[in-house]
């Protein structure tokens, strides 16, 4: 269940990337940025009293991916997937690290992985991330899924974080006999959330 957005709670999203970006200046490797990173989006999204409504807004025929902030160097970008009732990615990659952060509802994630003759069969169990929790993404651990929001009634979001600007990345989507068709996803939204304005904090 969602909880109305005050605008002063704008600050647990900029606290969250504050923070992340103090982690990248660190340029710690890999694995730390998945641990550290991990549990503070966990910690974001255990809070569900933040993300603007104009960033929570489902599409009857598609998932819709709203960019929340992107770091001035793009080494790393905020992102909600907002998931309609009943919606998936296709089979797809993402070649740089992820995180991704279950705020409402639920999604399931299928992994694959390519055969000795091209195809992509699944790759272990599907995993159903629920509300709160976190997973990775990269090359390095697994980096090609397929997505799907887990409540057929109900919009799922999801809460990711890259080790790129996302939106502009060249990645790609895949049939199940390995084949590949480049894309570059791009943004639902042209505005991004004023995390940055802090004159009603020091007014009040």
């Amino acid at each position: 269940m969602s909880t109305p957005t005050a605008p002063a709670r704008l600050h647990r999203l900029r606290d969250f990337v504050t923070a992340f970006a103090r982690l990248l200046n660190e340029q710690p490797d890999e694995p730390r940025i998945l641990a550290e990173g991990g549990a503070l989006l966990a910690a974001l999204v255990a809070q569900d009293d933040w993300l603007p409504d104009a960033y929570a807004l489902p599409d009857a025929q598609h998932y819709r991916q709203y960019l929340l902030h992107a770091d001035s160097a793009e080494r790393f970008s905020v992102v909600s997937f907002v998931w309609g009732p009943g919606q998936r990615t296709p089979i797809h990659d993402h070649t740089v690290w992820g995180l991704i952060g279950m705020l409402r509802g639920a999604e399931i994630a299928q992994g694959f992985a390519r055969n000795a003759q091209g195809q992509f069969l699944p790759q272990g169990q599907e995993h159903r991330l629920q509300t709160g929790q976190v997973e990775a993404v990269s090359p390095r651990i697994g980096d090609v899924h397929q997505v799907s929001n887990a409540q057929a009634d109900q919009t799922s979001i999801s809460i990711h974080v890259y080790g790129a600007n996302i939106g502009a990345v060249r990645r790609s989507v895949y049939a199940l006999d390995g084949t590949a068709k480049p894309f570059i996803s791009g943004y639902s939204n042209s505005q991004l959330p004023n995390i940055w304005d802090r004159s009603k904090e020091v007014c009040a």
